[in-house]
């Protein structure tokens, strides 16, 4: 593949999109308030995020896959996404997202959304519903900026030249690794680590930052 000019990786849940994708799921039996409450305590690191999200994905237990169909419906693109992903686009970026939510829905926002290349957990489902369990080693902060050094390789981009955004503590690892870790829409510990702060949610706001 031919080198990018410079990579920007973004997080998925309240960065890409509005929702916790997790808490959407969770919904569909009526659990979501319960893993709202844990979510929220992850996101600003106040737990574990891999024991976290293995106790949230247990509550997912016996929800049917047919109702990962009304969970994309809710889905809401973060405003201003597609616009900053054209901007990458034109100024021959890549755009990327890691995600500590689910192939299962970033399999269909991902490519809606222009972006390139992504990487999530996986849920194990049998007999057509959940099993309550992730497939393989999960996505945790390690796991992001792992996949953000990754595609800085395989795309020929300088560290430098890679930008991450975030808004959970599960992300500050990868900011941390990129050349700009930018803080949007994000949780006060995210904000101090940060070297740019959006405030506004909208990630158009992030076209002046890019090389």
């Amino acid at each position: 593949m031919p080198d990018a000019r410079f990579l920007v990786v973004f997080d998925a849940d309240s960065t890409l999109i509005r929702n916790e994708v997790i808490e959407l799921i969770a919904d569909e039996a009526g659990r979501g308030a319960e893993v709202a409450a844990a979510t929220e305590a992850a996101m600003r690191g106040e737990v574990d995020f891999a024991t976290s999200l293995r106790s949230r994905v247990g509550e997912l237990r016996g929800i049917p896959v047919t109702g990962f169909t009304r969970v994309l419906a809710r889905v809401e693109p973060t405003p201003g996404v597609r616009e900053l992903i054209a901007a990458i686009h034109d100024r021959g970026g890549i755009a990327a997202v890691v995600s500590g939510g689910f192939h299962e829905i970033l399999d269909t926002v991902a490519p809606s959304l222009g972006v390139d290349v992504w990487h999530a957990n996986r849920l194990v489902a049998e007999d057509g519903a959940l099993t309550g369990v992730v497939d393989g080693d999960i996505v945790d902060a390690a796991g992001k900026a792992a996949a953000l050094r990754r595609w800085a390789a395989e795309y020929g981009v300088p560290t430098r030249r890679t930008i991450a955004v975030g808004d959970g503590a599960n992300d500050l690892a990868m900011m941390a690794a990129a050349g700009l870790g930018v803080a949007f829409n994000a949780k006060p510990a995210v904000r101090a680590q940060a070297d740019i702060v959006v405030g506004p949610v909208d990630l158009a706001e992030l076209i002046a930052v890019l090389p």
